[in-house]
């Protein structure tokens, strides 16, 4: 099953709106859902390379896809290139790029040495990208943060080009701050500047309106959205709050999928959170089983769930 390559894709337009790897959240069902609202690239969740070079049970499960999902980017997390290469290698066939992950700043990855940790050893990136570049002929990417001292983030740029690297995503905050702290777009922009390859910044596009202000500022190839997605899978096509029928649909793909509960219940939490009334989500976020989900949704909102199987 061979996929359209990124790289076509976002050469071929002024602008790309992307899907930002999520873990648990990104994966086919919802990417399959935001693809019909204007997303021109979806991520899958963040897999460990290691892990799913190893485990049959993990590539069974950590990676599925088909053929409305394209053009799509499979992010590895990795501490060296034989796994990273290795794990490329088994999705290549099955995807439209492959995405080493130098941006989670979640303790425990730092104590792996992957994600956000990469950030401080720009040698082994350079060197993951070089190993894994000899061994797909897929277009290869690096998500990164912005460091505190921007000369960092100049030089680690500089250094994953040399090895031909295709395109960046970088997120314009450090791996110490919060999501609630300002973007840097001056560390955005100056990564735009530095490489000559494109560039897609991620951090606080919740709407529209935040995708212009980011495209003004920095000069992207295009922008990616997490969080704003998932309260607005549709924010991308002009909606302020998700239409009943992206709701809708989303019920479809994920019973049509078998996503299981928790998944499916977070991400109707998250959609119905501008939407429902104060009283009504706290009685929303206590149903424990799809069947309560699907008769609230009946009783509440007039769901026909035998127009959806």
């Amino acid at each position: 099953m061979g996929k359209t390559s990124v790289l076509d894709v976002i050469n071929s337009k002024d602008r790309v709106n992307v899907c930002a790897p999520m873990v648990r959240y990104s994966k086919l069902p919802f990417r399959e859902l935001v693809r019909k609202y204007n997303v021109d690239i979806a991520y899958t969740p963040m897999i460990l390379a290691d892990v799913f070079k190893n485990s049959e049970m993990a590539r069974e499960t950590d990676y599925s896809t088909n053929e409305a999902d394209d053009p799509v980017v499979v992010q590895f997390a990795a501490s060296n290139g034989v796994d990273l290469a290795a794990a490329a290698e088994m999705v290549a066939p099955f995807a439209g790029g492959i995405d080493l992950n130098c941006g989670c700043p979640q303790k425990w990855a730092i104590q792996e040495h992957i994600g956000s940790y990469l950030m401080s050893d720009p040698e082994a990136v350079r060197d993951m990208v070089k190993t894994m570049k000899g061994r797909v002929n897929i277009p290869c990417s690096i998500k990164i943060r912005v460091h505190p001292d921007l000369k960092e983030t100049y030089e680690f740029v500089k250094r994953a080009e040399s090895v031909g690297v295709d395109f960046l995503t970088v997120h314009g905050r450090t791996r110490s701050q919060k999501s609630t702290e300002p973007v840097n777009f001056d560390g955005i922009k100056l990564v735009k500047e530095t490489a000559s390859v494109p560039v897609i910044a991620n951090g606080s596009i919740f709407s529209n309106e935040d995708a212009e202000e980011m495209y003004n500022k920095t000069g992207v190839n295009g922008v990616m959205s997490a969080r704003g997605l998932l309260q607005n899978p549709a924010f991308f096509a002009g909606y302020e709050v998700p239409p009943w029928e992206c709701i809708e649909e989303y019920v479809r793909l994920a019973l049509a999928y078998g996503t299981n509960h928790f998944i499916f219940h977070h991400h109707l939490m998250y959609m119905f959170e501008d939407i429902m009334s104060n009283a009504e989500r706290k009685t929303f976020n206590t149903l424990s089983s799809i069947p309560a989900i699907l008769d609230h949704l009946e009783s509440n909102w007039g769901l026909d769930v035998t127009k959806l199987v």
